[in-house]
């Protein structure tokens, strides 16, 4: 049996989209992070920003972590308030961003930037169903050490240590462990 490891996130998340180009097409990586740890709990490709269901990403949030947040922070798109009142129906959703102030969404945009600057680099994404967004995952949320977390990671955050001089490594090793 696969042993499964849960991050132990906070009960505050937070969900942003960001454009995207992938194939020479604009589109929209929707995302959902943890407030506390930083954790970047998902993430979905869509084709649009205005018609786009959130509810798979606040489900598959909602499966990941074992959980759902009792706070939610999102900017004012109609459709995180449908998936909150849907999926989320017990959280406070706080939707009504400003730049400064407690009500800010500053954490997920900063991730947002971290994005953009690996699509620039790589100009632009080739597929929707790229792996360059899971292993942007993995390295932010395993390998890269946060600043505003006193240089953990954000697994560290959470509870989960990742051992050995080369993370990646180890992270590739113990998935080979994990499906044999």
């Amino acid at each position: 049996m696969k042993e499964q490891i849960k991050p132990n996130v906070s009960d505050t998340w937070r969900a942003d989209e960001l454009y995207v180009k992938i194939n020479g097409n604009m589109k929209y990586l929707f995302a959902m992070m943890d407030d506390e740890t930083r954790f970047l709990i998902a993430q979905e490709v869509a084709e649009t920003k205005d018609k786009h269901d959130a509810r798979q990403l606040f489900i598959q949030s909602r499966r990941l972590m074992g959980k759902q947040p009792k706070n939610f922070t999102t900017d004012g798109l109609p459709t995180y308030s449908v998936a909150a009142s849907k999926i989320f129906p017990n959280a406070k959703h706080i939707r009504h961003i400003k730049l400064q102030g407690d009500m800010n969404n500053n954490k997920m945009e900063r991730i947002n930037g971290e994005v953009r600057d690996r699509e620039k680099t790589m100009r632009g994404l080739k597929m929707d169903a790229t792996t360059i967004l899971q292993g942007y995952q993995l390295f932010h949320n395993y390998i890269r050490p946060h600043e505003a977390l006193d240089g953990k990671t954000p697994s560290e955050a959470c509870g989960i240590t990742i051992e050995g001089k080369n993370k990646w490594l180890t992270l590739i090793q113990n998935a080979s462990k994990a499906k044999a």
